[in-house]
């Protein structure tokens, strides 16, 4: 145990020092371009491509305006992506196995891409075209990733904009974080990939024949595998190219993809920390959110080790990929250790993407990533939507700190009053309110339990995860489960949609509050929120708010058939 938290830990310190002046890069980029050479050639560029669109572009908006451009920019999204699902039959002189999709597959799909969920309960590489997936995934895989971004520096500048009603410009903020941050990063990784083994060709699909009976030939997908799954880890979007996922030969085909991959998947999340820290010109505030997320991931870590039994006995080479666990449902190329590590780090951070079957986990070590996403998805979470949902926590933590202790509840010089305490409850309730409410629904209704794999506790975890997945827009399946019907189709859509827009409007009010506030100088009456004390303050609340909203299911859950596992093993074995 101790030698896999140890190499946690020196993984996280690896990302960290990458993704620390990357941070500070994304600082410039939203904030201050001018200060660096290579984006003053941008903003030319942007001037003259877009001053002919007039003032909609530059403009800084409301909290209202800047919500209603990013709700017309998802249901524009999602429309064009149906369209292209539900129709890519039309492109079978390019792609001779491209058929159309159904109704109510191609409406769940072009939900979960544009909302950044990537949920796939159709079979990818059989049911979306090589070329839909790179012309219509794929530009979705850039723009749900900066939306989060997005909001993440609404709610930063909030904390440093002086009365005002404005918060910044969507299509603006859209744009240079699309073409400046994520399509570099993109371009930077997708060659890695390529030399790890993932492939990259625009052939789509090629004929093999087998080696046992070469007159047996089978049809496979290719396509721009590298690319997609790059900007699939470093956007948290999850979403893959065949149902495996990060378990398929393509996708992930050496234990040096696989490092790389998992890295992918944190170094943006890490990096916006710095970000924040920067906006807000106050960087012990981006140390602080940063320790305690790191604290929380380990423990999250060392859980899910305990839970599996995997650890690596030798520091070395030959044992590094084998490590001791249970292997049930695991990685047989990578071990226990690297499939555990993934599965807690994609639930972490919001990325959806596996490369085990989380079902065959024992219970507890199943639980640990439906738990990180029952706390809100805060400890790293995702791309901009952590960050930001971790001060929303904070927030709760500063006002009740402050209540109990008799300090003014304020942050970075922003009192925080029962209008911003309002936005605060609204965000932590409501996406547990429809996952709980969801849940009852499937696990009341024949239907719903008719595509359980099993009609015990572990269905009812079955359910949970699916919809705490659907509404922390993770995207990650527990396996076992059925979804390609009309009704999950349908209920899933609908709660990746009303979680996505709800969050985002509730952190852009949010935003929009604390911008219209005064800035208050820091005396002695305020609490200071970049102490030790803080930080373990700051732990407590996100643990205890996740275990007050999702505790009672999560018992009947994973709870009792980890205790019916261990009845068995005594009456078994006494």
């Amino acid at each position: 145990m101790i030698t896999a938290l140890l190499v946690v830990a020196v993984f996280l310190s690896v990302v960290f020092l990458l993704a620390w002046p990357l941070g500070k890069y994304i600082y410039y980029v939203v904030e201050d371009p001018e200060s660096l050479k290579p984006l003053r050639s941008f903003l030319s560029l942007e001037k003259k491509l877009f001053s002919r669109v007039g003032n909609l572009y530059f403009q800084n908006m409301t909290w209202r305006e800047y919500f209603f451009s990013l709700l017309a920019f998802h249901t524009l999204g999602i429309v064009l992506l149906f369209l292209l699902l539900r129709f890519q039959g039309l492109l079978s002189f390019f792609d001779r196995t491209a058929h159309n999709m159904p109704a109510f597959t191609a409406f769940n799909t072009a939900i979960s891409f544009v909302t950044n969920t990537d949920w796939q309960s159709s079979i990818p590489e059989k049911d979306v075209s090589w070329i839909i997936g790179a012309v219509g995934l794929g530009p979705q895989l850039f723009f749900s990733a900066a939306v989060g971004i997005c909001l993440l520096c609404c709610l930063s500048r909030a904390f440093v904009y002086k009365e005002t009603k404005t918060i910044g410009s969507f299509w603006k903020d859209l744009v240079r974080i699309s073409i400046c941050v994520l399509f570099p990063l993109a371009l930077l990784f997708s060659p890695l990939l390529v030399a790890t083994g993932v492939p990259q060709s625009f052939k789509g699909i090629t004929t093999y024949s087998s080696y046992e009976n070469p007159s047996n030939t089978s049809d496979i997908l290719l396509g721009c595998t590298a690319t997609h799954v790059a900007i699939r880890q470093l956007g948290t979007n999850g979403g893959g190219l065949y149902a495996a996922n990060a378990a398929h030969p393509f996708e992930n085909p050496s234990p040096w993809s696989n490092i790389l991959e998992i890295g992918l998947m944190l170094l943006i999340p890490i990096a916006l920390c710095r970000t924040f820290g920067e906006i807000v010109r106050m960087r012990r505030q981006a140390i602080l959110l940063l320790s305690v997320m790191g604290v929380l991931f380990l423990f999250a870590c060392a859980a899910a080790f305990w839970a599996e039994g995997a650890d690596i006995p030798f520091l070395a080479p030959t044992q590094l990929f084998h490590a001791t666990g249970n292997m049930e449902g695991k990685e047989c190329r990578f071990g226990p250790f690297w499939s555990i590590f993934w599965s807690v780090s994609t639930t972490a951070t919001s990325t959806g993407s596996v490369n085990s079957s989380l079902s065959s986990y024992l219970p507890l070590g199943g639980g640990v990533p439906l738990a990180l996403m029952q706390l809100g998805e805060v400890i790293f979470g995702g791309v901009g939507t952590g960050a930001a949902g971790a001060i929303v926590f904070l927030l709760v933590a500063v006002f009740a700190a402050g209540l109990m202790v008799g300090r003014t509840p304020e942050y970075l010089g922003k009192k925080i009053e029962t209008r911003e305490m309002k936005f605060v409850t609204l965000l932590t309730i409501l996406p547990a309110a429809l996952v709980l409410i969801t849940t009852a629904i499937v696990l009341t209704t024949p239907i719903g339990i008719s595509s359980l794999s099993a009609h015990s506790s572990h269905g009812v975890t079955e359910a949970l995860y699916a919809f705490s997945s659907a509404a922390a827009n993770n995207g990650s399946s527990f396996a076992g489960l059925d979804a390609n019907i009309p009704f999950y189709n349908v209920l899933l859509g609908i709660v990746m949609y009303i979680s996505r827009l709800f969050s985002a409007a509730m952190i852009l009010a949010l935003a929009g509050s604390l911008a219209g506030k005064k800035q208050v100088a820091i005396g002695a009456g305020t609490l200071p929120t970049d102490t030790v004390a803080f930080g373990l303050w700051f732990a407590f609340v996100i643990l205890i708010i996740g275990a007050l909203n999702f505790l009672p299911a999560f018992v009947l859950g994973p709870g009792i058939e980890h205790m019916t596992l261990c009845e068995m093993w005594n009456n078994a074995f006494g």
